[in-house]
């Protein structure tokens, strides 16, 4: 008796414990949210109400767009391709093989492509911002910057931010368009795809709002991905070890919020797009 008196005791404190630990989290998860929701509302105000630096917008569009480009296209491309092969093997036991390749043009231009540009830009840009930044912090050139009484948001992150909207939808672009070429390359050179047919099953399956799809998330994930590495860069610990826990966090952070913003983003702008008199 004494023995199964201890066990529930035992197993009262340990749930104890764990329901403290998960109030935890969670107040820890909605803080921080909210602190990254009210750093996204300070870039927005600042990007109306003060005049971005033209020079430095161009300098981040180029490291931001035009290096990435590499990277952005080999994913496309490969991605497109074990789409297609996929694709293919299954429509090919209907006798419908030619149907893969509106199947990538769809895929790719209002799923895939944005979402594969976006955790690629994340990987390269969200970690490089946030690296830069924290390097920024850790040696007082932030506080400096305050000093001069220059708000760190209007010099360091609107530039950022414009740069990541306008660069995602034109890689977005060219994710897309590599993955329907590569798709087509493969399934016409190895599987004997009926081309022009393809082609024209391409044109009549793949509508505008599929690609208005892709563009309008890929502007979300540029903001998602120049807010997040900004604000833990900006936010970042001291020493070599807080910029290298930032960088990991902001890679990361950006990743799950574009994963997870994908869905919901898909169902409301469909909505979106249907209640405007578009037809999918």
């Amino acid at each position: 008796m004494n023995e199964s008196a201890g066990l529930l005791t035992q197993f009262v404190l340990e749930l104890g414990r764990v329901t403290l630990r998960g109030a935890e989290i969670a107040r820890s998860f909605v803080l921080r949210l909210g602190r990254m929701s009210l750093f996204a509302g300070e870039v927005l105000r600042s990007l109306f109400t003060q005049q971005p630096r033209l020079r430095e917008v161009l300098r981040q569009l180029h490291f931001i767009g035009v290096k990435s480009q590499s990277v952005v296209v080999i994913t496309g491309a490969f991605a497109g391709m074990v789409l297609c092969v996929q694709s293919f093997l299954q429509f090919e036991k209907m006798g419908v093989g030619s149907m893969a390749l509106p199947v990538v043009s769809v895929g790719m231009a209002s799923e895939l492509g944005p979402v594969l540009a976006g955790l690629m830009v994340a990987g390269r840009i969200g970690a490089a911002i946030a690296a830069e930044l924290g390097t920024m912090r850790v040696s007082e050139q932030i506080d400096a910057l305050r000093t001069m009484a220059t708000h760190p948001v209007d010099h360091l992150v609107v530039p950022r931010f414009l740069a990541a909207i306008i660069a995602m939808p034109l890689l977005t672009s060219m994710v897309v368009a590599m993955g329907i070429v590569a798709a087509y390359i493969v399934g016409t050179m190895l599987y004997n795809m009926d081309g022009a047919y393809a082609l024209k099953q391409v044109k009549d399956i793949t509508g505008p709002i599929d690609l208005w799809l892709g563009m309008v998330k890929s502007l979300f994930f540029g903001m998602i991905i120049s807010i997040i590495g900004c604000y833990r860069g900006l936010n970042c610990g001291l020493g070599a070890e807080g910029v290298g826990r930032a960088t990991n966090q902001a890679v990361v952070e950006s990743c799950i919020v574009i994963l997870i913003s994908n869905f919901f983003l898909t169902l409301v702008l469909r909505k979106t797009f249907m209640l405007m008199g578009w037809w999918i």
